[in-house]
């Protein structure tokens, strides 16, 4: 299973669209662009793995895997970027802003049980991140 995430960034945060087979699944809002530093910067495009995961704090969430020079790379719900994320993706339902975006937790939720349901059946899942030709 392939997720292609489309990125657009920006000075206070970067925004993209997760698609699958050329469908929107949900927005994303990440950190802006800082050369991959740890806990202030969007991670780099490339090809990642997706797994799941059980944190205290999140519950069942998604996380990145092998992102260069960084861990714990998560898929988990958050509405604004430079309050709430260290370097991890949030779903959005809808961008409202650089880096900000609303009713992250129902497409968090969505999100969660359509790549859930591919792993638990054993597929790999496999996220590529692109930047967005203008």
């Amino acid at each position: 299973m392939k997720l292609i995430l489309t990125r657009q960034y920006f000075t206070y945060g970067t925004n993209g669209v997760l698609c699958y087979e050329g469908k929107e699944l949900c927005k994303t809002i990440e950190l802006p662009w800082h050369n991959n530093q740890r806990r202030i910067s969007c991670i780099p495009e490339g090809q990642y793995r997706i797994r799941k995961r059980y944190s205290a704090k999140f519950k069942w969430h998604l996380e990145v895997m092998n992102v260069r020079n960084r861990d714990l790379i998560l898929l988990h719900p958050a509405n604004d970027a430079m309050q709430e994320l260290n370097g991890c993706i949030a779903p959005v339902s809808v961008l409202t802003g650089e880096g900000k975006g609303n009713q992250s937790r129902i497409a968090f939720e969505r999100l969660k049980s359509f790549v859930f349901h591919y792993l638990e059946k054993g597929f790999t899942v496999e996220l590529t991140i692109l930047k967005q030709q203008l």
